[in-house]
């Protein structure tokens, strides 16, 4: 399963040195940084240290084609944006198991702040921050905040 870690908090006032190294391998440097991440133990457990920091789900085909489209950038070309059809290719292979690198893009994207405002002192359903799926329906929300920070 493939998943989708935003950083929506800065690492002021966190003073856990575990936190910010946790931030650097997940590659999730700056505010609005996105990755996409295997569903692992090692993942999972780095997840969990970071929750209080970022909004992560799993990301649906859709959304991942659309995230592509508009972010996703080739390696060591810095102008060269994607065309639709290459991205639709790009996102169908990532959702079988492939990494971005080995496909040559560019393994984090930068996003906007979300239109319409997030709020970000709390966790999922009055805040936007740790694990974005609606409990009741099953429903995965982080695919709609991804659409919003396009």
């Amino acid at each position: 399963m493939t998943l989708v870690a935003i950083r929506i908090s800065g690492l002021i006032k966190i003073e856990k040195k575990n936190v910010e190294e946790t931030m650097q391998r997940l590659r999730l440097k700056r505010k609005y940084t996105c990755v996409i991440l295997d569903e692992r133990p090692e993942t999972m457990g780095m997840i969990k240290i970071v929750k209080n920091i970022i909004a992560y789900g799993k990301i649906d085909e859709k959304t991942l084609t659309l995230l592509l489209k508009h972010r996703g950038k080739k390696i060591g070309n810095v102008k060269a944006k994607l065309s639709e059809a290459e991205s639709a290719k790009i996102a169908k292979e990532v959702m079988a198991g492939k990494k971005l690198e080995a496909l040559g893009i560019v393994p984090f994207f930068g996003l906007h702040p979300a239109r319409g405002g997030i709020y970000t002192k709390l966790h999922f359903p009055k805040g936007v921050l740790g694990y974005n799926r609606d409990k009741a329906t099953g429903e995965e929300k982080i695919n709609e905040l991804i659409q919003r920070m396009l």
